[in-house]
């Protein structure tokens, strides 16, 4: 009862707490008594203060492994804030000199240092190893400790070293704390820390704040980001990618659409990337785009929005990067943007590596796209991913809950697959399990002659997706079990056993169709009428008005594929009309003004709202290719020659060069078509085109006569013309 006095004082004193949280007071107890401690808490528990507080109250000094840089300060930081001395916290890594390191040492030795942030790899340095074994030391806090497993979405390998470099330092307590571990990671990091008889607390991962959707990834994808993060104005977010070049690229499409939004990955400059984070805590930008290398420890508790562009490699790091979200209970929106594609990219880089390594990976992108795919309650499946059962049907806060699903009778179909794992006597995957009930003839069906099964090609007018989906749900109702140890090699339990000898209804949500038909055709009749027909005709019109006045053809002016994204996104300046496909800023400066004033005065007269997502600005990127033809041609480098040395035939080169004269750049190749055509034959088919009412290649031909001319002659000359009469 005193000790629990002596805490809440000590915490008040040190922390302005008047409380602890969830298992905090029992994890320090623990602690406090010499134990190993292993402590499994979400994002937001509060993990941090559970060796913080525990190393003011002991003799010596703490050692806190930690993975990053950044993390170290942000802690250090935050206890000196606590505290009146300031040697009280120290970090040592690489980022610090070498007299910076002498006068941390000179801190540690003189008692006034509670708390030694390292890193893995400074830890393991013999300097600092002789310089440790001279100080006591109150007990060791392994951080992030999901790194120590090769199952663990951010593997360390170093982190395997650290239970060896404890034993030579001095033995003392050990602490590891995770925010995300399955059970087989969290037995790697016990069993890897020598740690397996340690008391071990499990806060639940259930976070009821946090709402988790997956969208559909589409070529709109930033229009639909920008539309979204307009909705979260004065919020804070972060938006996770995969690569620093999308990193980098979304955030100048973010800035140049009037977002206050920075980078951060681990390939900038360190002072950046730190000037970035604390402008991002500070609030003096709204959203960070980052690589997963951002928010390891961040404590800002008010992020609104968490949006994944890609989908990460596993469920682990998925949980850890939407738990920076609403770390103060209040709202935070998960949104995460799914294609297969995405997956299929991430395998391919696994090539290569060794065996394990990839079967490791292979089976948590099959667990992520498990959860992007599935119509089940997308906490249920997280929860039981690991290894605990969320009991409600529907939480009331995920995109699935919130749709309409009928349930659907499916007893029959997981009847033929627990006896097709049966047959395969239980050493195969949920993929091999579906190709059998398929009629699927892989290779490695063929090898294992399991196309003579009974159950080969017994389900062959089911979807793929379908009987994942009921494997999925067989898992969570504990019927089927997957051993993580042998890479995802189905078993049937007891009880999965006992259905097929008694089979009951067995139901999955299934999205209702009617209503999916009903969303198809309102979607439908919105794309059919996003074209503004009477503008389109308006513009025609103009056209046609501009055409008889500058004596050229009208297709010369603006193709109608122009016309028509005129008359849908309805550009009101010089700038904005130059985006449209097929104008570009020569043809905006040439033929653009009356076209801009039209559209303006219509959209006036009739009170149009122009739709947001239509009018967002990319950043400004000059095709390579593009750039390179150009300059090509101005050297007068003959043009089969430049089709070879870009990879291409002598008909995609054409379409290239038509772009480029149909955006507005005026081109000269006369020096190729001297060298090619006969002058007569080319003036007739410059003439032609003088008067053609379309620049249609076929109606071309059918005018001149086939015999005579082919489409290359027509596609060249057309070019010419449209260089020298256009542009």
């Amino acid at each position: 009862m005193d000790r629990h006095k002596d805490l809440i004082a000590a915490l008040q004193k040190h922390f302005g707490f008047n409380q602890f949280k969830g298992n905090q007071e029992a994890i320090i107890n623990n602690l406090l008594d010499g134990k190993d401690t292993f402590v499994l808490m979400p994002t937001g528990g509060g993990k941090s203060l559970c060796y913080q507080l525990p190393s003011l109250l002991m003799e010596g000094t703490a050692i806190v492994i930690s993975p990053l840089i950044a993390l170290m300060k942000n802690q250090v930081d935050a206890m000196r804030s606590f505290s009146e001395e300031e040697g009280v916290a120290h970090f040592i890594n690489s980022s610090l000199s070498k007299s910076a390191i002498e006068a941390v040492k000179s801190d540690i030795l003189a008692g006034k240092t509670k708390l030694l942030y390292v890193a893995p790899e400074s830890l393991t340095k013999d300097e600092n190893i002789d310089f440790l074994q001279n100080v006591k030391i109150s007990f060791y806090a392994v951080d992030e400790a999901h790194c120590i497993s090769e199952w663990g979405h951010d593997f360390r390998p170093e982190y395997r070293r650290i239970h060896p470099i404890v034993n030579k330092i001095g033995k003392a307590p050990i602490i590891a704390l995770t925010a995300t571990a399955t059970p087989k990671v969290q037995h790697d990091i016990q069993k890897n820390l020598g740690m397996l008889e340690a008391t071990v607390f499990k806060s639940s991962f259930n976070r009821p704040n946090l709402y988790y959707e997956v969208r559909e990834k589409t070529d709109n994808i930033d229009k639909e980001i920008i539309k979204y993060i307009r909705t979260m104005e004065g919020k804070s977010g972060i938006i996770y990618c995969l690569s620093r070049k999308k990193v980098e690229e979304l955030a100048a499409t973010l800035q140049v659409n009037d977002i206050s939004a920075l980078p951060y990955h681990a390939g900038m400059d360190a002072a950046a990337r730190s000037e970035n984070q604390d402008k991002f805590l500070m609030e003096k930008v709204q959203v960070i785009v980052a690589t997963i290398a951002f928010g390891m420890g961040i404590d800002k508790p008010d992020v609104r929005f968490v949006i994944h562009y890609d989908m990460p490699k596993s469920l682990e790091g998925y949980y850890q990067e939407t738990g920076r979200a609403g770390r103060d209970g209040g709202e935070g929106q998960c949104i995460a943007f799914y294609s297969e594609k995405d997956l299929d990219k991430l395998r391919k880089f696994m090539q290569g590596k060794p065996v394990a390594e990839q079967e490791i990976g292979n089976q948590l992108l099959f667990e992520t796209q498990t959860y992007a795919e599935t119509a089940v309650c997308r906490r249920k499946i997280l929860l039981h991913y690991f290894g605990e059962i969320y009991k409600e049907d529907n939480c009331g806060n995920c995109d699935n809950c919130k749709k309409h699903y009928k349930m659907t009778d499916v007893s029959e179909l997981l009847c033929l697959i627990i006896e097709t794992v049966l047959a395969v006597k239980e050493k195969f995957k949920a993929e091999h399990i579906v190709d059998i009930l398929k009629g699927n003839e892989t290779s490695e069906v063929k090898s294992y002659k399991h196309h003579e099964l009974e159950s080969f090609g017994a389900a062959p007018d089911v979807d793929e997706s379908m009987i994942h989906a009921v494997i999925r749900q067989a898992m969570l109702e504990g019927y089927i079990v997957k051993d993580i140890e042998t890479y995802g090699v189905l078993k049937i339990t007891a009880q999965g056993k006992h259905f097929l000898k008694k089979t009951q209804p067995f139901k999955i949500p299934v999205e209702d169709q009617d209503e999916e038909d009903e969303d198809a055709m309102a979607k439908s009749a919105v794309s059919c009428s996003a074209a503004d027909d009477v503008l389109f005709s308006i513009l025609k019109d103009l056209r046609k008005k501009m055409s008889k006045k500058l004596e050229v053809p009208p297709f010369v002016i603006f193709q109608d594929p122009s016309l028509e994204a005129m008359a849908t996104s309805y550009p009101i300046t010089l700038e904005e009309l130059q985006n449209i496909p097929g104008v570009g800023a020569g043809k905006a400066k040439k033929y653009g003004a009356e076209f801009i004033s039209l559209i303006k005065s219509y959209v006036q007269e009739n009170d149009i709202i122009r739709p947001e997502d239509l009018r967002v600005k990319t950043v400004a990127k000059k095709s390579q290719l593009k750039v390179s033809i150009i300059q090509a041609i101005d050297r007068k480098v003959d043009l089969d020659d430049l089709a070879m040395s870009k990879g291409l035939d002598i008909y995609e080169l054409l379409t290239e060069i038509e772009a480029i004269v149909y955006s507005g750049t005026k081109i000269n190749i006369d020096y190729f078509l001297e060298e090619i055509m006969d002058a007569d034959k080319e003036e007739e088919i410059f003439e032609y085109f003088k008067t053609a009412e379309t620049d249609n290649v076929e109606a071309a031909l059918e005018a001149l006569g086939e015999d005579d001319f082919s489409e290359i002659d027509v596609r060249l000359v057309r070019i010419k013309f449209l260089s020298e009469i256009g542009n």
